[in-house]
């Protein structure tokens, strides 16, 4: 392992807020604007999120413990406002998720990670640490494009679309938490550039397959226009993968640090023209 790096002299504090949304009443089966590519895609990524953040969460507080017990005191705020934010993440998405369970949809995702996840508790948890700042890295980049880019969410039903930028947002905001604390417990490079390259391929095969069967459950799969929205919203001038593809790389090079993707000001900019959606809970 590498030499643990200096911790931050002022650890930040993370606010913890509360959104003002009500999924109890249901939403419509095709939220996103109409169009199925772009309504099941998202379905499908918020499939693996309560799971997926329980596993940050777990991850980012036992790699802490892993810490001189003066490093810990010096991240204890950090860590605090980071399982805040991801457990409301993890709420919000489980009563999203349970819709869309009434709609019809199976979520396979969640049982895939939850077979990796048994596998792999006996690992030492910088590896737990690593896979969760791969993660993390994928989720600020979609973050960015979430806010950057309109057409991902246009027409979208508005209590939604706030839901998914609100989490971008939140997603940006503690981009470099699990990071950090990785190069804090002396992780590697190569262990680092290694987890991303497996967690690429994996989260590129295991959501396409769960859009797929989103949108074979919705008996919408073999019309075209569902594969032309497709074509148009990953690969289009301003799709998906032609926003994300590089910036994702960028994790791969050596010396990346998350924040070399920060665009604080624009996060500001929305929690500022957002404020009367949300409240601040904790910090």
């Amino acid at each position: 392992m590498n030499a643990p790096h200096d911790l931050p002299e002022a650890p930040r504090r993370l606010p913890v807020r509360k959104l003002r949304v009500d999924l109890s009443k249901g939403f419509p089966t095709l939220w996103n604007g109409g169009e199925a590519f772009r309504t099941h895609y998202l379905n499908a990524l918020s499939m693996s999120f309560p799971i997926g953040e329980q596993f940050f969460i777990d991850a980012v507080t036992k790699g802490v413990t892993m810490l001189p017990a003066d490093q810990q005191a010096a991240w204890a705020d950090e860590v605090r406002g980071f399982v805040g934010q991801e457990a409301t993440h993890r709420f919000l998405h489980g009563q999203f998720n349970a819709e869309l369970d009434r709609q019809g949809l199976k979520n396979h995702w969640q049982g895939w990670a939850a077979w990796r996840i048994e596998n792999g508790k006996n690992m030492h948890p910088i590896n737990h640490v690593a896979v969760t700042a791969a993660y993390e890295h994928f989720t600020a980049v979609m973050a960015t494009g979430l806010l950057t880019h309109p057409n991902w969410l246009e027409g979208a039903t508005p209590e939604l679309a706030l839901l998914w930028r609100w989490h971008a947002v939140e997603e940006s905001e503690h981009k470099t938490v699990a990071f950090d604390l990785y190069r804090a417990m002396g992780g590697s490079e190569r262990r680092r550039r290694l987890w991303f390259v497996y967690i690429a391929v994996q989260f590129f095969f295991e959501s396409s397959l769960q859009t797929f069967i989103n949108l074979w459950r919705a008996g919408l799969w073999w019309q075209p226009r569902t594969w032309w929205q497709a074509a148009r919203y990953l690969f289009g001038p301003r799709g998906v993968w032609a926003a994300s593809f590089f910036p994702l790389l960028r994790y791969l090079r050596r010396g990346f640090h998350p924040n070399d993707l920060a665009d604080p000001e624009q996060m500001a900019q929305w929690l500022q023209a957002q404020r009367d959606q949300y409240a601040i809970v904790g910090a």
